[in-house]
C-alpha cells in the first residue's frame, strides 16, 4: 500500500503553514509583520500590532493584485509574486521588490509607482564560505533551533574540510551541539538539494543559540549569545584591551612566554615539551598573571573504513579517522599559575581537579583577583566551579556529585554575575534539574530559585537588574504530559513565579523587541497549531494570530496519532507514548505493533507536537499499529528514572516498554492490537536497542529492524559510553554488549550497516554478526557499502525494512 500523500501534504502544509517568523517594524516593539502561507501557493501578509490588540491584513492584497496586473501579467492576490515587504513606521505604505524594481504601495488611495528611495529587503544572516573548522582550545555549547518547516540535518566541517553528518532535527524541536569556538557547521534541509537549502556558519560564542528560518534567500540563522559571565561592560568579562595596555603572556613552542609594553620578550616557563605542553593561556586583565593550561595529550586511536569506490582511483582505499572509544585517553588540561612580573610559576593543590574529563575555562575577574573555571571529572560523577586566587589557593565555589553520572551535556549550567558576586547553577541535587543562586565569596548556597517535580531544561534569558530568570520548563503543568515545554519567570528570591505559557501543549515562542511580548506557538500530536501574542510579564494573551484547521481535503481522512500514558515496571510510574494508525484502519481487524525504539539516555523521544514523523505514517500505512514511547532511563523526568540507565543500557527500557504495550491493548478501545505479531525498529542507541529486543526479549518481540548499532560500547564514541556506562571501562561492559548476548537471538533479525559510517563504527555491527553466525544463528544482513551513518534510512535500505517485517509480521 502506497503513502496517503494527501495526509502527508496536508501535515507539512499545515505545519508550515503555522510557522510565524516576526518582522518587526523599525524602532517598534509592539507592531510586526509576518507571511502566513495558507498552502503551497497562496499565503498572505499580516500585520500585527501588540498594543492595539490587533491582527489584520497587512495591505489589500486584491487592490495591489490589480494594479500589478496593470504593469505586467495577470497577479492573484492570495499568490502575490514576492516574499517580503518593507513598511514604514506607520504601515502607511508597503515597498517590494519584482522583476528587479522596487515598488511602493500607497495604502490610502491604492496607487502604485516605482520607487527609487531606500529599501530594506531583510536582510539575515545567510551564514558563511563554507571551510575547514579552524583549531581551537574553547569548548562550546550551541543550540540549534529548527524553525522551518522540514527536518534540518547539521554536519560538522572537519579540520580537512570534510562534512561530517552528525543529526537530524525536526521540525519545531531544538538540539544541543557540543562543538569548539569558531569551529564550523553546515545545516541542510534534508528533503531538498537546492542550493538555498543549505547554509554553512561559525559557532560564534562559547554559548549560543542559532534559530534556523525560512527566508526569501534560503535558510537564515537568527544569532542569540549568552556570556558565562556578567558585569558592568555590557555583559561581557572586562579583559586587558578594556583597562589599558598591559604586558600580555603567549605561547612559543609549548611555553608560556610574556611580552612587555616595550615589547620584549622573556620565557616564564621551561617545562612544556611535545606531550606535555602548555595550550592555552589566559592573561590577567592587569597583566600581572597568567593561567596556562599544561595539556597531557590524548591518544592517537583511529577507526577504519574501506572505501570500495573512491571518487580518485579504482582501487579500494583505505580511511582512516580519529575515534576515541570508552576507556582511551582524553586530552588532560591542568591549570597553572604564573607571575608574570617575577617569571615564576605559583605552586597550586591540584587535588580538586585531578582526572579532568574537560575543564572550561571562564576567566579572570574584572579586578585581577581571580580565575574561575569549572572542572568535569573523567566518569562525570563531580563537577566543580572552582576559583584560583593570585596566591595559588583553589575554592571550591559550586559542586554536583552523583553516584551514577552528573548530565554534562544536557544539564549543566552555571552563569557568574560578577555585580553581585553570585553564582547561577543548574543542579539535580533534589532529584529534578534546578535552577540554584550561591554566594561567589563563600560558596554557600542563598536560595534554591525554582523547586517543584518538574525541570528546568534550558534558560531562556537572565535579567541581571531586575533580578528575574525565564526558564523552560518540563512538567511544571501537573494534569499536562510532564514533557510538555512552557516558560515560565521567577524572581532570583524564588518569588513570583508565573507560567507564561498557555494552553495544554507542548510550546515555542519568540520574544519581541526588548522582551515586551512574545509569540507562543503549541500544540500536540493531536492538536494542531494555535499561535498568539503574549504579555511577557503577565503571560495575557493580547492578540490571537491564527488556529490551524482541517482541510477540505482530509476531512474524515486524517486521523491523529493518539496519546496514551500508562504505568511502566513499577506500576505506578506513567509512561507516555503514542499509537499511529494505518490510513485504511477498520477497527474490526487485528493489526501486527511495530515499535520504533531510540532509548538514549540524552533525550526523550516521543513526538509531543503537530506533525508525527511521516516515516510513521508511512510504515503504518502497510498496515501496522506504530507506538513509540519513553521509558525508564530516558532523560528529562525524575533523577531516579534517568538513573536506570547507568551501566545498564542494555535494559533500554524494556520493561515499561512492554507493560505500555500490553495496557494499551488491554484497553477496551484497542483490540484490534495483535500481540502475539510485535515487531521493533531502530537506528544508532536505536539499533543497539533493537536488536537487545530479540536477544532479551524473544517472548514479546518477534521481529527487529537494527540500523547502525552501536552494539558494544566499548567501539561506541568516548563521549557517549562513559557518560551512561561509566569510566573506568569495567565487567558492565560486557554485560550490556549484545555482541555478548549474540547466542540468545530468539526471534527474527535484520542488521543494516553503512560501510562508511564514522559515527558508529561498522565494526559494532559486524562483530554481532560474527558472534550471531558462531552461534549458528539465523539474520538478515543489508550492507550499504559506501552508507553513512543513516544508511538504513535510506529509500533502498526502508524497502529491505517493510520486506522483512511483511515476511515475519504478516505473511
Amino acid at each position: 500500500m502506497e503513502p496517503d500523500k494527501t495526509i502527508a501534504s496536508f501535515e507539512q502544509a499545515c505545519f508550515r503553514s503555522a510557522l510565524i517568523i516576526p518582522r518587526w517594524l523599525p524602532g517598534s516593539t509592539s507592531v510586526f509583520w509576518y507571511r502566513r502561507q495558507v498552502s503551497e501557493a497562496t499565503f498572505f501578509f499580516y500585520l500585527v500590532d501588540c498594543e492595539s490588540h490587533c491582527r489584520r491584513l497587512a495591505f489589500d492584497h486584491e487592490k495591489l493584485a490589480a494594479q500589478m496586473s496593470q504593469h505586467g501579467p495577470p497577479v492573484q492576490g492570495d499568490a502575490l509574486p514576492f516574499s517580503w515587504i518593507d513598511l514604514d513606521e506607520t504601515a502607511e505604505h508597503i515597498l517590494f521588490k519584482h522583476q528587479d524594481k522596487v515598488w511602493k504601495f500607497v495604502q490610502n488611495d491604492g496607487t502604485l509607482a516605482e520607487w527609487q528611495g531606500p529599501f530594506y529587503e531583510g536582510r539575515f544572516d545567510q551564514g558563511c564560505q563554507e571551510m575547514a573548522s579552524p583549531w581551537s582550545r574553547e569548548s562550546a555549547d550551541l543550540t540549534l533551533v529548527n524553525q522551518t518547516s522540514q527536518r534540518i540535518a547539521f554536519k560538522w566541517i572537519s579540520n580537512d574540510g570534510d562534512a561530517r553528518f552528525c543529526g537530524r532535527l525536526h521540525p519545531g524541536r531544538s538540539h544541543v551541539v557540543h562543538s569548539w569556538l569558531h569551529h564550523c557547521w553546515r545545516l541542510e534541509l534534508s528533503e531538498s538539494s537546492a542550493p538555498s537549502s543549505s547554509v554553512a556558519f561559525q559557532v560564534k560564542s562559547r554559548r549560543c543559540t542559532a534559530v534556523i528560518q525560512d527566508s526569501p534567500l534560503g535558510l537564515s540563522l537568527h544569532w542569540q549569545s549568552d556570556s558565562l559571565m556578567e558585569s558592568d561592560n555590557n555583559g561581557h568579562p572586562v579583559s586587558a584591551k578594556d583597562t589599558g595596555r598591559h604586558r600580555n603572556a603567549f605561547l612559543r613552542q609549548g611555553n608560556v612566554w610574556v611580552r612587555e609594553l616595550d615589547d620584549s620578550e622573556s620565557q616564564v616557563s621551561f617545562h612544556g615539551f611535545c606531550d606535555n605542553e602548555f595550550k592555552d593561556v589566559y592573561t590577567s586583565p592587569d597583566g600581572q598573571f597568567a593561567v596556562a593550561m599544561r595539556c597531557t595529550p590524548a591518544s592517537k586511536v583511529s577507526a577504519h573504513f574501506i572505501d570500495v569506490m573512491p571518487h580518485d582511483q579504482f582501487r579500494p582505499k583505505l580511511v582512516t579517522e580519529s575515534y576515541l572509544r570508552a576507556g582511551d585517553n582524553v586530552e588532560v588540561k591542568r591549570p597553572c599559575l604564573f607571575s608574570l612580573g617575577t617569571r615564576v610559576e605559583i605552586p597550586m593543590d591540584n587535588s580538586l581537579f585531578a582526572n579532568p574529563y574537560a575543564i572550561t575555562n571562564i576567566g579572570w575577574s574584572s579586578d585581577s583577583q581571580k580565575f574561575y573555571f569549572v572542572f568535569n571529572e573523567r566518569g562525570h560523577q563531580h563537577f566543580r566551579l572552582l576559583e584560583i586566587n593570585r596566591g595559588g589557593a583553589v575554592k571550591l565555589l559550586a559542586e554536583e556529585t552523583s553516584k551514577t553520572f552528573v548530565d554534562y551535556h544536557q544539564k549543566a549550567y552555571f552563569k557568574l554575575l560578577p555585580a553581585t558576586n553570585e553564582l547561577l547553577w543548574a543542579s539535580e541535587r533534589d532529584d529534578w534539574n534546578h535552577i540554584y543562586l550561591f554566594d561567589l565569596d563563600n560558596g554557600e548556597l542563598k536560595c534554591q530559585i525554582t523547586k517543584g517535580r518538574w525541570n528546568v531544561h534550558s534558560i531562556d534569558h537572565v535579567d541581571v537588574e531586575k533580578r528575574k530568570l525565564w526558564v523552560r520548563a518540563l512538567g511544571i503543568m501537573p494534569d499536562q504530559d510532564p514533557y510538555y515545554a512552557h516558560l515560565v519567570s521567577i524572581n532570583f528570591d524564588g518569588s513570583m513565579q508565573q507560567v507564561i505559557t498557555n494552553g495544554d501543549g507542548s510550546h515555542t515562542w519568540q520574544w519581541g523587541p526588548d522582551r515586551r511580548f512574545l509569540i507562543d506557538t503549541w500544540s500536540r500530536v493531536d492538536l494542531l497549531p494555535r499561535s498568539a501574542v503574549r504579555d511577557a510579564e503577565t503571560g495575557q494573551e493580547v492578540v490571537f494570530l491564527q488556529q490551524e484547521e482541517l482541510s477540505s481535503e482530509v476531512q474524515g481522512k486524517w486521523r491523529p496519532a493518539e496519546r496514551f500514558n500508562a504505568p511502566g515496571r513499577d506500576g505506578k510510574t506513567q509512561i507516555y507514548g503514542i499509537l499511529v494508525y494505518p490510513k485504511d484502519f477498520d477497527a474490526t481487524k487485528t493489526y501486527p505493533v511495530i515499535e520504533y525504539i531510540y532509548a538514549g539516555p540524552q533525550d526523550f523521544y516521543t513526538a509531543k507536537t503537530f506533525p508525527v514523523s511521516s516515516d510513521f505514517r508511512a510504515l503504518a500505512d502497510k498496515g501496522y499499529i506504530v507506538v513509540h514511547a519513553d521509558g525508564m532511563g530516558t532523560n528529562w523526568r525524575c533523577k531516579p528514572f534517568h538513573d536506570v540507565c547507568y551501566k545498564n543500557t542494555r535494559d533500554a527500557g524494556f520493561p515499561d516498554r512492554i507493560a505500555w504495550i500490553r495496557a494499551a491493548a488491554a484497553a477496551a478501545s484497542r483490540p484490534f492490537m495483535d500481540l502475539t505479531r510485535v515487531g521493533c525498529y531502530g537506528y544508532s542507541t536505536g539499533g543497539q536497542n533493537a536488536a537487545a529486543a530479540v536477544l532479551h526479549h524473544a517472548d514479546f518481540y518477534r521481529a527487529a529492524v537494527a540500523g547502525a548499532g552501536c552494539h558494544d560500547n566499548r567501539l561506541a564514541t568516548l563521549v557517549w559510553s562513559e557518560m551512561y556506562m561509566g569510566y573506568p571501562v569495567d565487567a558492565s561492559y560486557d554485560e550490556c554488549s549484545n555482541v555478548t548476548h549474540a547466542h540468545k537471538l530468539g526471534a527474527a533479525l535484520m542488521l543494516c550497516v553503512g560501510g562508511m559510517d564514522d559515527n558508529v563504527d561498522p565494526v559494532s555491527t559486524l562483530r554481532l554478526a560474527h558472534e550471531l553466525i558462531k552461534a549458528d544463528k539465523d539474520f538478515d544482513m543489508v550492507l550499504v557499502p559506501k552508507g553513512a551513518h543513516h544508511a538504513a534510512q535510506t529509500p533502498w535500505a526502508q524497502r529491505k525494512m517493510y520486506a522483512f517485517f511483511k515476511k515475519h509480521l504478516q505473511d
